[in-house]
This record gives structure tokens, sequence and C-alpha cells, in this order.
């Protein structure tokens, strides 16, 4: 599968490919809606590190604001459904977060690392993938709200890499970080049958 260029983090072992985005642009109400659940779980999953390791003052900090920052695009993407009559729904989830927290290891402080780290490669992906998306979308208004995300995924990517650099040797961090990229990347090269965010 072809891939498409796109501003990327380095931290992504392959980019994107033209399939996924052929199906994104051919199902954007399902992507909107999906967009809507994967913000939702941003801040949950920002929440939770909080609740896991209340003593680490600069996380708590830190995913303070990158929580409270995912609400407030789950509430933009909530609007942007309601505009266009879509109702809020379940959908099913692909294998992508659920392959990614399989590498998460249960021994501190190794789950600490992991789950910082995978956190920050799902920001990475999601920053490449609104960027494609705000670049090809044909409506532009749609196309400017994607690409007006796409600083803030970024930063997410950063803030998660900062901690983990702050908590662990930067080799290990470096060397962990190459792996599960390796990994992340192994979980797209089959695209999932259904348009996701994340397939």
């Amino acid at each position: 599968m072809t891939a498409i260029a796109t501003p990327t983090i380095n931290a992504l072992c392959q980019p994107t490919s033209a399939a996924w985005l052929e199906q994104a642009l051919g199902n954007i109400d399902t992507i909107l809606l999906d967009h809507s659940h994967c913000e939702r779980k941003a801040a949950s999953t920002a929440v939770n590190m909080m609740f896991r390791y209340p003593s680490n003052h600069k996380l708590v900090r830190q995913l303070t604001a990158i929580a409270q920052e995912e609400l407030e695009h789950f509430e933009q993407v909530n609007q942007i459904l309601e505009q266009r009559g879509i109702p809020l729904a379940p959908l099913n989830a692909p294998p992508y977060g659920k392959g990614l927290m399989s590498q998460v290891r249960h021994q501190e402080p190794l789950r600490l690392l992991d789950s910082l780290l995978i956190s920050g490669l799902i920001e990475a992906r999601s920053h490449e993938r609104l960027g494609l998306l705000g670049t090809h979308l044909p409506d532009p208004k749609l196309a400017a709200f994607y690409r007006s995300l796409m600083a803030s995924e970024a930063r997410h990517f950063g803030i998660y890499w900062l901690l983990a650099d702050t908590y662990f040797d930067r080799e290990i961090v470096q060397s962990r970080l190459a792996e599960l990229a390796i990994f992340e990347s192994q979980l797209l090269s089959t695209l999932y049958h259904e348009p996701r965010i994340h397939s």
C-alpha cells in the first residue's frame, strides 16, 4: 500500500497508507463518530494515569492539562456531529488500542514507562492522521478543524515523551520507544475493515 506524505512526528516508524486515507474520506461521518470516541478515551487515559500515580506531581499537573484539552476536543467533535445530524453511538473498536496495551509490562516502574510511551505514540499517529484529513478533506470548514487540532496532538506527544524522560534514563526511553513504534506500525499494516481514526 502506498504511503501518503504528511507532517509526521519522527517517533513513528511507518507513514499512514493511501488505503486508510481513501477509506476515511469515503466514510467521514463514521470517522467523525470514531474521533469523538478517541477524544473521550484520550481524556480517560490521562485521568486514569493520574489516579494510578497520584504522587508524581509533574505527571499529575501535565496530564490534568491534557485531559482538559481532550475533553474540549470531545465537545468540539460532538458539536460537529450534532450539526451533521449524526447521533452519538457505540462503535466496534479496532485492534489498535488493545494491541498496544498488550505491550504494557505489568511490573512497575516499567508499567509507567510503557503507558507513557504508548500514549505518546497514539498522539503521534493522531497528529499524522488528523493532518491527512486536514489536507485532503473537500469540506474546507471540516478540513480547517482537523488542521487546528494538529498542534495539540504534537504537544501531547511531547508531554508524554518528556514525562518518560523525567522518570527514566533517556537511553532506556529511546530504546523502548523504538520497540513500541515498530509494534505500532505493524498493527496498522493491515487495514481494519471498518473506517476508524486508528485502523
